[in-house]
């Protein structure tokens, strides 16, 4: 099976399945002299993992990360970091039924189909628990581009199911298990994911990302440019169906006099670009919104067929997360780390000795009218 690696200066590739006896990554191009311990990534993996709250999946994996190589004395070497997440709470009984069918909207029946076999236990590798090895790197990443940028990445969730919860402050995203920004509206989620639960059935969600502090000059035109390696990126995490980049299919109803930001010496006008112009970073915040589609897994019976091609009525038992977009944000947050990184090091590259003659403009202004 190829395309397990992404990213081309900063390489990661993931290994593993959801009740094989470890996942994990290999990092290749972590730049040498960076500060890294399990104390600089666990807090990610902690926000990621599963049973924190009655909301999400109950199968109880303290997610403890191990770094086996790439690290000396405290600090990377340059050479690959490997990374190791053992599974301790998989149950593969429950999935027993699963061996001779295939779950509607979910990748049994293309992965059986592409290879001939496929491990149906939780998913096997096509499992949302292969996302803990791209929140370990991504926390590598995310560290290592603070403190030679000062970039910080932050996201939250925006809509679950119908419901839409605008932003109100950044306080307020790590203060539930919703990652929401706006803590008055909880209560209104969680009543609705307890009746979503006992319906046995599953919703969508919304994620917001962005990154704050990217430098112009990132990425580069055509094949290459940072906002389709980001749109590639998230579309590669488990149940993603649709990404936007600043006011994305927005854009339709907006004239060109509104999308497009009017530069000042004082700084842009507006972000309607996201942050990238030409697949090249601008100097604002990136701006990335996912639309994340309802878990296959639900207890409702469904039809299918099985493995002859008959016809068959199922359900899914098993420990599932009504909503996988409840815990998405630490996920987004990594991967667009991750993409940043790599754009990083291929910038330095190729131009990290060019200069333009013109000072970069300020992120964005507001002047008086």
């Amino acid at each position: 099976m190829a395309g397990n690696t992404l990213g081309r200066l900063f390489a990661v590739t993931t290994f593993g399945e959801s009740h094989g006896p470890a996942i994990g990554c290999v990092i290749d191009g972590c730049p040498p002299g960076m500060a890294l311990d399990v104390a600089d990534i666990q807090p990610e993996l902690d926000r990621r993992r599963p049973g924190t709250s009655r909301h999400v999946t109950q199968r109880q994996e303290p997610d403890a990360v191990e770094i086996l190589s790439g690290v000396f004395e405290g600090r990377t070497t340059g050479t690959p970091i490997a990374l190791v997440i053992r599974n301790q709470d998989a149950r593969s009984r429950d999935y027993g039924n699963l061996a001779e069918t295939f779950r509607p909207g979910h990748a049994d029946y293309t992965y059986f189909q592409k290879y001939g076999l496929r491990d149906h236990r939780g998913g096997g590798r096509s499992s949302a628990r292969l996302t803990a090895p791209l929140v370990a790197a991504g926390a590598v990443a995310r560290k290592w581009l603070a403190e030679h940028h000062g970039i910080r990445i932050r996201g939250y969730l925006s809509q679950l199911g119908e419901i839409v919860v605008p932003f109100r402050r950044w306080e307020d995203v790590g203060q539930n298990p919703f990652f929401v920004a706006d803590q008055d509206k909880v209560p209104a989620l969680e009543a609705y994911m307890d009746q979503l639960r006992r319906d046995g059935d599953s919703c969508g969600a919304r994620v917001e990302v962005e990154a704050s502090g990217v430098p112009v000059g990132w990425g580069a035109p055509l094949y290459d440019r940072l906002d389709a390696d980001i749109a590639y990126a998230m579309m590669a995490i488990n149940a993603v169906k649709g990404v936007e980049i600043g006011a994305g299919f927005g854009a339709v109803a907006q004239r060109g006099s509104q999308h497009g930001d009017e530069l000042t010496p004082e700084g842009f006008i507006g972000n309607e670009a996201g942050g990238i112009l030409g697949g090249i970073s601008t100097g604002q915040d990136i701006r990335v919104s996912l639309a994340i589609k309802p878990t296959s897994s639900i207890r409702i019976e469904r039809r299918s067929i099985d493995r002859e091609g008959k016809p068959v009525m199922m359900q899914t038992l098993g420990r599932h997360d009504p909503c996988v977009g409840i815990r998405a944000t630490p996920i987004v947050e990594a991967v667009l780390a991750l993409v940043l990184i790599d754009h990083c090091l291929l910038h330095r590259a190729q131009c990290g000795d060019v200069d333009s003659g013109l000072a970069p403009i300020p992120a964005s202004a507001h002047p008086t009218q």
